[in-house]
């Protein structure tokens, strides 16, 4: 790689670095249509500009830079009446449609740095790489940013993608509401605003999307290997769960009656465990809210999401229902409710490997399974054609302030995307 792709590279990852951070964990807080990840954006739409990309954005907030090809007829305004993606992007030549790169800049509750963000630097720095050796893109080749890919804010994960390409409907998700009561379409115009359409004609003509990320496990470091290609993403899915009971005195109140929801909940996560660990599969409570959440009070009501992955939509299926009915089995010991609600489930993915061209000596770069979601799903289940990048992440945590990639792997990444996306936009 020249010198000065990877010179470039490590001065946007420092420009970025110090945004969004919290000074006391070191993680970050990137939470979508906020102030740490509308300056993410503005600076994406800065370096895109500087690279003489044309840009364009739906009415959910989802950007895509293009670089066109030379003599594209570029359309004023884009055919309202295609039903999504298309074989080709209308007005430009070279069926098999434009190409399509990126990922997300919001990030979880405290967490890492290269979650998302390193597939967007890595796009950008994968178009300098290709001006670099003279390629001049046959067909559309571009850079995107979906929004709310984390669910973080709304608690919808990929709520830009499942937007851009119709698989949910604005006016499903406009009364999302975040932790402080602020709905979704209070922050985003969305489709009433004025000169939008009534969807998303953002992947309108899209033949292929990559998507390059630093990989949440530890699969690139027992190969000893600094990029992998996802072969599939598990299903996988939210669930809340409403515990009701009777809240009362936590002195005065004899153990015998009580109508505790907490201990229905609690029964609940280590049942969830249990199964989970039984079948090999992924379930976890990671955010709770109680009533009235005082520390001498019995709660009247506790309210839990569970996070459960599977390798199969079947399995998936089991393992929900499992915990389930352990959790209605110690709700009528304790004299408990439990409602349980799926706010948002993804089906399995599988990816097309042969869209990579691996390294010099390889075939291939080694294949590994996704257990977390990605934007990339749901392109892909939407029928684009779609392949996933991996860095090798050495901690192998992610969520977390410990998420890390060295820059040579992330430099290797770059050159990996950049083969890829020559390959497909030739």
């Amino acid at each position: 790689m020249p010198d000065r792709v990877a010179d470039d590279f490590e001065r946007m990852w420092a420009d970025l670095a110090p945004v969004g951070r919290a000074a006391s964990s070191g993680g970050y807080h990137r939470s979508p249509f906020a102030s740490a990840e509308r300056e993410l954006a503005a600076w994406f739409e800065e370096q895109c500009a500087a690279r003489d990309l044309r840009l364009e954005r739906d009415p959910f907030g989802n950007v895509a830079a293009w670089w066109d090809p030379p003599g594209a007829v570029v359309p004023a305004v884009r055919a309202p009446d295609r039903p999504g993606p298309g074989p080709e992007r209308p007005g430009l030549p070279h069926p098999g449609g434009a190409v399509l790169t990126g990922s997300h800049l919001d990030s979880v509750l405290d967490g890492g740095a290269y979650d998302g963000p390193l597939g967007v630097v890595s796009a950008l720095a994968a178009l300098d790489v290709l001006r670099g050796r003279g390629f001049v893109p046959g067909r559309p080749l571009g850079v995107s940013v979906f929004v709310e890919e984390e669910g973080s804010r709304f608690g919808l994960a990929c709520l830009g993608s499942r937007l851009a390409v119709g698989a949910t409907s604005w006016d499903d998700v406009r009364g999302l509401r975040d932790r402080d009561g602020v709905a979704l379409g209070d922050v985003v115009a969305g489709p009433t605003s004025a000169g939008a359409g009534e969807r998303s004609t953002l992947l309108d003509g899209v033949g292929a999307f990559v998507e390059l990320h630093v990989e949440q496990g530890r699969g690139l470091v027992d190969l000893g290997e600094p990029v992998g290609v996802a072969g599939e993403i598990w299903p996988h899915g939210r669930y809340r769960f409403d515990f009701g009971g009777e809240a009362n005195h936590a002195g005065s109140t004899r153990m015998e009656d009580r109508h505790d929801p907490m201990l229905t909940y609690a029964m609940t996560a280590l049942a969830a465990n249990k199964q989970a660990r039984l079948a090999g599969q992924r379930a976890t409570f990671g955010r709770i809210e109680v009533a009235p959440n005082g520390t001498n009070a019995v709660a009247s009501r506790v309210t839990a999401w569970l996070d459960a992955r599977a390798s199969s939509d079947d399995a998936l299926t089991d393992l929900v229902a499992a915990v389930e009915r352990q959790a209605a089995d110690r709700a009528g010991r304790d004299g408990t409710t439990v409602t349980v609600t799926p706010e948002s489930v993804s089906g399995s993915v599988g990816f097309d490997t042969t869209l990579h061209l691996g390294p010099a000596g390889h075939e291939r770069w080694p294949v590994l399974a996704s257990q977390a979601g990605h934007d990339a799903g749901i392109l892909s289940a939407a029928g684009i054609p779609t392949a996933m990048l991996f860095v090798r992440n050495p901690t192998g945590v992610s969520h977390s302030p410990a998420e890390s990639a060295d820059t040579a792997d992330c430099l290797a990444g770059v050159t990996a995307l950049a083969d890829t996306l020559e390959r497909l936009a030739r």
